[in-house]
């Protein structure tokens, strides 16, 4: 399998299915691990990172769990396949944009990705759509023991897995989730998402994680620190209270609007629509935002024209590495604004 066979399919994190996934676009679980012995990426040498990436792509590759996943060598992949895996959250921006030997094990249905040589020397993750981070925690919590198996982990028993950022120092867990809130972006309400987080002790981010801006209403919101407290409380606080109450902030709000603003809330439904289907150029940034309200509209009852399946669909291939990869070659920004435009008519009018 290879990056190109992902192109033929939605991805993971958009399937649009699972529990609360009027809301919660999709979940992930992420464990950061490092090899006893050798420095922190950070520090180390390009032999060094070479030695790390050789030894644990071996051991990857014959794991009972994860050798049936394929490799992606990221030094010899171009930078629009790189930004391709970005845009279906199987790797990081960071780790896209560095140089030296790093790569990433796929599985074939994306559930599962396993990122060499990012900030840490590993870290596994899974990914599922809607609110399932239990299942998650199993399906990473024991891939991480069959690891454990064949790779010793740099551990210390006061301050738990070592890791480069000291954020993850402790369990290494990462727990996050994606959020769609226009409900509360168009009440201007957003503001009890960022209370409720910040009382947590939560980070909010954009699409792509750290250092992204939220567009088309979808908030990232994760755990920020993970020493002192076991993996089954973190996930107890965060999947089971905090993104629970967020969940009912973004109905109560929608709610509210279709009782008291019915008029103004289709009106952004269908004024969406119309210019999705007859723009002739549009940024990534504008077709999020229309697509968010469009999105709305269908998980509202309140909007039949596309279901939400070809939704998700375009929403992937209107981001920009996607629109490169079906034209077969590089587009400059104008290029990619029309062939998005182009997109979206043919796919919502079809």
């Amino acid at each position: 399998m290879t990056i190109d066979d992902l192109t033929h399919n939605i991805g993971e994190w958009l399937r649009g299915v699972g529990p609360m996934c009027d809301v919660v676009i999709s979940s992930r679980v992420r464990l950061a691990r490092n090899l006893v012995g050798q420095p922190f990426l950070s520090s180390a040498s390009a032999s060094e990172k070479t030695e790390i990436y050789r030894h644990l792509t071996h051991e990857i590759s014959s794991n009972e769990l994860s050798q049936h996943g394929f490799l992606v060598d990221l030094e010899d992949t171009d930078e629009i396949d790189r930004q391709f895996l970005v845009e279906r959250h199987l790797i990081s921006r960071q780790q896209a944009a560095e140089e030296g030997s790093r790569g990433v094990s796929i599985w074939p249905d994306e559930t599962t990705a396993i990122m060499i040589n990012e900030e840490d020397h590993l870290r596994v993750q899974a990914l599922r759509s809607g609110l399932q981070l239990e299942t998650l925690w199993q399906e990473v919590n024991k891939l991480d023991d069959s690891l454990s198996q064949q790779l010793e982990f740099a551990f210390d028993r006061q301050l738990g897995y070592l890791t480069a950022c000291p954020t993850n120092i402790g369990t290494g867990i990462r727990v996050s989730v994606m959020l769609h809130l226009p409900g509360l972006k168009l009440s201007r309400e957003i503001e009890k998402v960022s209370r409720a987080t910040r009382d947590m002790n939560l980070a909010v981010r954009g699409l792509y994680g750290e250092g992204t801006e939220a567009v088309g209403d979808l908030y990232q919101v994760s755990n920020q620190t993970t020493l002192g407290k076991s993996e089954e409380q973190i996930l107890e606080e965060f999947g089971g209270k905090v993104i629970p109450k967020v969940v009912e902030y973004e109905r109560s709000a929608r709610e509210t609007l279709a009782g008291k603003h019915p008029h103004q809330l289709d009106d952004h439904i269908w004024r969406a629509y119309g210019l999705l289907c007859h723009a002739r150029c549009l940024s990534t940034a504008e077709a999020l935002s229309l697509l968010s309200h469009l999105r709305m509209g269908i998980q509202m009852g309140r909007f039949d024209k596309v279901d939400i399946k070809t939704l998700n669909e375009v929403f992937l291939l209107i981001q920009p590495a996607h629109l490169q990869k079906v034209a077969g070659r590089s587009l400059n920004g104008v290029a990619r604004s029309i062939a998005r435009a182009s997109c979206l008519r043919d796919r919502l009018t079809a």
